[in-house]
């Protein structure tokens, strides 16, 4: 099989065999006319975010969007004060109901645009209506960490996605670029390890504890 050239973005982060693939048979699936939901899950830090801007890059603005997960966080009003402020990022503190309506309605595509919302981490705050999804572009890539999870509610998210690929990335790497992420949006050196050691690495074990259940598995550094 002849693989189909990418775009500048994917050119450059695109050079597996396997991306090379996944890509390929995406573009097939495409050709069918009807909207594809892909769903984009790997742990914190693995490049869940940029592997999928890439992927949309690679697709094209009138063929792809980006909605991703993190627009359903629970707001800092309802957690704060709260046992969940200290588990940010764990499965319980999305609003998985709204997720799972969003992606029904996208499925359907029977309205002329939906608006999604957005996370903010300037603010680390999601941001309602965001986002805007015409009816006319074919693929959504949904990204976000619990989309193999088998607690019933996100099986239903599971049940709205036609493929779900999987983040493969290196620990040590993850790790390192959460400590990053999490400076740069204001903790010091201290807070940030020990988030990323703490509930990140809680939250990735539930999350590498689900890949095997993944339709591809992606190498991404």
């Amino acid at each position: 099989m002849t693989l189909p050239k990418v775009e500048p973005c994917a050119v450059r982060a695109f050079e597996s065999v396997e991306i090379q693939h996944a890509v390929a048979g995406l573009r097939s699936r495409m050709s069918a006319g009807r909207r594809i939901l892909l769903g984009v899950a790997g742990s914190p830090g693995s490049g869940k975010s940029t592997f999928s801007a890439c992927l949309a890059d690679a697709l094209g603005p009138v063929s792809a969007l980006v909605v991703p997960m993190d627009g359903f966080h629970l707001g800092n009003a309802i957690i704060d004060g709260t046992p969940l402020r200290q588990r940010k990022g764990a499965p319980d503190t999305f609003d998985v109901g709204g997720y799972l309506s969003l992606l029904q309605r996208l499925s359907r595509r029977d309205e002329d645009v939906v608006y999604a919302p957005d996370f903010r981490r300037t603010i680390d705050e999601p941001v309602a209506a965001s986002l805007a999804i015409p009816a006319a572009v074919p693929v959504i890539i949904t990204e976000g960490n619990y989309l193999l999870s088998d607690d019933a509610r996100w099986q239903q998210v599971r049940a709205q996605l036609d493929e779900v690929w999987f983040i493969d990335t290196p620990r040590e790497l993850r790790l390192g670029r959460l400590v990053e992420r999490h400076m740069l949006y204001g903790m010091d050196r201290a807070a940030a390890e020990a988030w990323a050691n703490g509930p990140d690495a809680a939250n990735a074990r539930l999350i590498e504890a689900t890949r095997s259940r993944a339709d591809r598995m992606i190498p991404w550094l």
